[in-house]
């Protein structure tokens, strides 16, 4: 029986985690090995992972204008859309630094399948060669830009939600809530993945998860920061650290948090901060799983269900039937 102590892992854990050595596929400690080591490892990995995804017809890159320079995107559309149809702008994982957008093919495409809505999926800026506000300030670039000219990458721009998985979830939070800010949000949903709220870790589960034990430890969120932020004091900025932002009026929110992650107190408290405020959420704690799941789809059934029910929240939020999805 699974405790604080001794909590149960999902069998498919084991077998991912097999898989991947049995290919050689094993990522250095990440506060001890050479970045570019971890980011060759991380996108070996995420190769793997979406190897067998099948394209869709319609996969486009756009470069958008930014305050920073061009950012790279990759537009995904459903299999048989000819008119514009809504869209989930999407920023992906990796702590800041690592990961590519080109790794979360598989799961793009499955997303878009289930939910017959398109994903923009956004190339930010990594660190440490390009450190805080730069990626914040490209969320917030990205979405205004398909907002504004979706229709020239068929997609309505009126139509848009935004998501993200851990260090993507606190970019999609925050653009939000700066577009919240500035007035007429596009946005009407918001599909964030076990994201890194705050830069606290004196919770409950960064003392019971945050050994490293699986995957994510307290190393490595220091070394996250160090190489994120430009200084301590940027630690509390709402822009960084969106826990601390103000939370009214934000679109519809599902979180998904895993019971093995050290951050899942950063959803929890995040949901709790949501409803005082009066903002629709809905949290999912998948069970036996770590930091980092959802791209392992490939061999992971939590995962392909977490994005299935992100899928559907979507095409819910945006009014598009997924019995009409590709």
């Amino acid at each position: 029986m699974s405790d604080e102590t001794d909590p149960w892992v999902h069998p498919e854990v084991a077998v991912l985690g097999a898989a991947l050595r049995a290919r050689g596929l094993v990522a250095p400690v990440l506060e001890q090995a050479p970045l570019a080591e971890s980011r060759a490892a991380y996108d070996a990995i995420g190769a793997y992972l979406c190897e067998n995804s099948q394209a869709l017809q319609d996969e486009t890159e756009v470069m958008v204008p930014g305050p920073h320079g061009l950012i790279r995107c990759l537009v995904y559309r459903p299999d048989g859309a000819r008119a514009p149809v809504p869209a989930l702008v999407y920023f992906h994982g990796g702590g800041f630094a690592l990961g590519r957008v080109d790794e979360w093919r598989g799961m793009m495409r499955e997303m878009v399948r289930r939910s017959g809505v398109a994903a923009i999926n956004v190339d930010y800026r990594r660190s440490p060669e390009s450190r805080f506000p730069v990626q914040f300030d490209e969320a917030v670039a990205v979405i205004r830009h398909f907002a504004a000219n979706g229709t020239a990458h068929g997609v309505q721009g009126d139509a848009l939600a935004a998501g993200g998985d851990s260090a993507g979830a606190n970019l999609a939070l925050a653009a939000a809530c700066a577009l919240r800010d500035a007035g007429a949000s596009p946005l009407k949903f918001l599909l964030l993945y076990y994201g890194v709220f705050s830069w606290e870790t004196d919770t409950d589960s960064w003392r019971r998860l945050g050994s490293g034990a699986f995957g994510l430890s307290i190393g490595q969120i220091d070394w996250i920061r160090s190489h994120y932020l430009a200084n301590e004091q940027q630690r509390t900025d709402w822009r960084a650290a969106p826990l601390d932002a103000r939370l009214d009026d934000l679109p519809p929110v599902q979180l998904h948090a895993a019971s093995l992650d050290p951050l899942l107190d950063d959803s929890r408290r995040l949901r709790e901060r949501l409803v005082a405020r009066g903002v629709a959420v809905g949290l999912q704690v998948h069970e036996g799983v770590p930091h980092g799941f959802i791209r392992n789809g490939r061999l992971l059934s939590v995962a392909r269900e977490a994005v299935n029910r992100g899928a559907d929240g979507v095409s819910a939020a945006l009014g598009v039937n997924p019995t009409h999805a590709a």
